[in-house]
């Protein structure tokens, strides 16, 4: 809350002095008027004032201001429904269920697809699942209205790019060409290696122990794997999101570094972090779920332990087993880089990285095209 407050405020004061400049540089103005209206008179230069420019013009233009402005409502409608998932779900579970949906025979998912080992194959088996699925088609559609609405206005952006040239720009532009690669690596690599507090599943091959209706070519899905540290969750516990933060930071300056690609990108850098930070204060002080675990074969059936309370359960193992700030389990002893080392999915890294190189500059290819 309190990073999502001074976010607001920032953006605020920005949007503020960009209408209205400050009283202190009309001050300033008015003096240099009067300075230059008396060309024959000796000038006492005020050491206070030469220092700064006089500049009446807002800060940012009109499409800038609706770019952050945008911009904010994706990352505060974004962390805002994060916030409210629990009762957003149970709230949809229970209209879905009063609408007669859950458990319908006629809703479900192709035979060819991953079902889980408790609903089988149906689309909303219980009314909890059924505002899972609701909650994840309403957080998309919000994404892309917000996102969808950001990027428009960064396309019809005004702002001047920055003036670098020679050696410096080369090596600045390769530098963070190679960290927005590696970012992308990093997170396609965490999609084999999910986190209880991202949205992807997590899949295992199948044995001939256990029930394996909803299985696809021996692979079943148990969302139970998740809460298992192991590869990239040793070195952070949001490895797909806290990519975004170095990617954001890099992609600002590929991209010009203009206000409008600090406000993007850079506004999706602030988010990745207030965002991850934000779902682990919930989780500490247990103020509602995270992520979305939507099945686990390990399921505790202890009378009277509702799944939200075995969520928490697994949830407060995982903290005290990983980190926010990556490596920082390495560094206080919880892990070690010999498990990292050993478990990190290397082959989908890789090829992430070298994807990320064409991606990231297929990306700037195409901002450059449609800004035009």
């Amino acid at each position: 809350k309190t990073l999502l407050l001074l976010l607001a405020c920032t953006i605020s004061r920005s949007i503020c002095l960009a209408f209205n400049p400050s009283p202190f540089h009309h001050e300033i103005a008015s003096r240099h008027r009067k300075r230059c209206s008396q060309p024959h008179q000796k000038r006492h230069h005020d050491s206070r004032f030469m220092m700064i420019p006089i500049n009446s013009q807002p800060l940012l233009d009109s499409s800038d201001q609706i770019l952050a402005a945008w911009t904010f409502a994706f990352a505060s409608s974004h962390i805002g429904m994060s916030a409210t998932r629990s009762s957003i779900i149970r709230s949809l579970g229970e209209t879905i269920n009063s609408l007669n949906l859950v458990g319908n025979e006629g809703w479900e998912l192709p035979v060819w697809w991953p079902g889980d080992n408790t609903g089988g194959n149906k689309i909303f088996p219980d009314n909890l699942t059924a505002g899972r699925q609701i909650y994840r088609g309403l957080y998309t559609a919000v994404s892309f209205l917000t996102l969808g609405s950001a990027f428009g206005a960064y396309l019809h952006s005004s702002s001047v790019a920055l003036d670098i040239s020679g050696e410096q720009s080369t090596l600045l532009h390769n530098a963070c060409l190679v960290s927005a690669a590696l970012s992308f690596g990093a997170a396609i690599a965490s999609l084999v290696n999910a986190s209880p507090l991202g949205l992807m599943p997590s899949f295992e091959a199948t044995t001939d122990d256990v029930d394996n209706s909803g299985s696809l070519a021996g692979i079943r899905r148990d969302d139970a794997l998740k809460f298992t540290t192991k590869g990239l969750t040793r070195i952070t516990r949001h490895p797909l999101i806290l990519p975004v933060v170095p990617w954001g930071i890099a992609t600002s300056v590929l991209a010009g570094g203009r206000p409008c690609d600090a406000i993007l990108f850079g506004g999706l850098s602030i988010y990745a972090m207030a965002g991850c930070y934000a779902q682990d204060l919930r989780v500490i002080r247990e103020e509602g779920s995270v992520g979305t675990v939507f099945q686990t074969e390990s399921r505790d059936t202890r009378e009277g332990v509702s799944e939200e309370e075995q969520e928490r359960t697994r949830l407060r193992s995982f903290f005290e087993q990983t980190s926010f700030i990556p490596f920082k389990a390495v560094y206080d002893g919880r892990q070690s880089l010999d498990d990292i080392v050993r478990e990190a999915p290397w082959l989908q890294f890789l090829l992430g990285t070298i994807a990320g190189i064409y991606v990231e500059e297929k990306i700037l290819q195409l901002l450059a095209e449609w800004s035009a």
